[in-house]
């Protein structure tokens, strides 16, 4: 593909493949005659039936995964919404290049490997990182939009070919991660915007403000919405995206698109991939098929995006860490439901009856 235009864009969404609901539904019936109670392990055995409905199988494995974890810089950054400043990132970067943040060390327990990707950060170029930046950050959306439609499209394709090199290279599900100061802010502005919500209610701490920065960084996302003429639920989602987004946002949303478009079970972490994930989702209904909600970040705008997509999550830790430590959190104990469901004796095994399934 050349250059992505919105007309590329209109014609990925008429590929995306269907979710195979029959499939899902072998996978639950499979669940019910493991000797435990009907649905004993909750939404567990949901993900492993979401993940067989996406892959089209009542066998579903994970055995090749990969976190596609993105960094950026927001301009909005300088307007004070931030405990840290941009420097911050360049470090993460860094230290996820030599293999030692906090990401890599949990994903080389899980058996993950790490796909660090420069989509727009500032600063010199980190070696060890995919280099796929589009700018040295985004433009503050107080003083005018945060990305060009050329440079939002150019993102958003960055993420669809990665999520197809994926699929050729046998990816079983894909992950989704970023680091990036004042993404809760873009994040959280782009929610507000797509939902028609007050920012003044739903604005979190991100990475760690005191009360009156926080009433600041609240005012800020709402001067950025009325500044760019957002104020209800019926907004054109990819200009949300291009006036109050970021890079890793518009990545996240090609993620999305490749691995829909493919058959891939996304696995989403924090507020910004949620942001992304409602961004896709009011692009493209239906693509909440392909996406697997981890937990419940501490951010307020996050439980309402989980409901407007009907996202349930098996984890409401109090998360806020990012880099996809939530999503990596995750695999261990699918791996666990899976080796169960592989394996588990059957109530015939155990020459028992089998528990039946009541309808409420």
């Amino acid at each position: 593909m050349e250059t992505m235009t919105r007309a590329d864009l209109a014609d990925i969404g008429r590929n995306l493949r269907p979710f195979d609901k029959n499939a899902e539904k072998a996978v639950l019936s499979r669940w019910d005659n493991i000797a435990k109670p009907i649905e004993g392990l909750g939404i567990y055995e949901k993900i492993v039936a979401r993940i067989g409905g996406i892959r089209k199988t009542d066998s579903p494995v994970i055995d090749n995964r990969s976190l596609v974890l993105f960094f950026s810089d927001n301009g909005i950054a300088q307007s004070g919404v931030s405990q840290s400043d941009v420097e911050v990132t360049h470090k993460v970067a860094k230290a996820t290049a030599a293999g030692r943040s906090t990401a890599c060390l949990m994903a080389q327990k899980a058996g993950i490997n790490i796909i660090p990707i420069d989509i727009g950060m500032k600063g010199d170029i980190v070696t060890g990182l995919v280099n796929h930046r589009i700018s040295e950050g985004t433009e503050s959306f107080l003083k005018s939009c945060a990305m060009s439609e050329e440079q939002v499209l150019k993102a958003i394709e960055v993420g669809y070919n990665i999520a197809m090199q994926l699929k050729k290279e046998g990816c079983d599900l894909v992950l989704l991660g970023e680091m990036g100061v004042a993404n809760t802010t873009t994040s959280t502005a782009v929610a507000c915007a797509l939902l028609g919500k007050d920012p003044t209610q739903f604005t979190g701490h991100g990475s760690g403000l005191s009360e009156e920065a926080l009433k600041h960084k609240a005012v800020t996302i709402r001067d950025g919405i009325e500044k760019h003429g957002f104020g209800s639920a019926l907004s054109d989602p990819f200009e949300v995206l291009r006036s109050l987004g970021g890079y890793d946002i518009a990545a996240m949303v090609g993620v999305f698109l490749g691995s829909g478009c493919s058959g891939i079970p996304v696995v989403l972490d924090g507020v910004v991939s949620l942001a992304a994930a409602l961004v896709t989702q009011k692009l493209f209904p239906g693509i909440t098929d392909v996406m697997i909600a981890s937990h419940r970040p501490r951010e307020p705008i996050a439980r309402l995006i989980m409901d407007e997509l009907g996202l349930s999550a098996p984890m409401d830790a109090d998360l806020a860490l990012g880099e996809g430590t939530g999503a990596i959190l995750l695999v261990p104990q699918i791996d666990i439901c899976l080796e169960l469901y592989r394996n588990g004796l059957s109530f015939d095994g155990l020459g028992m009856d089998s528990y039946r399934r009541y309808d409420s």
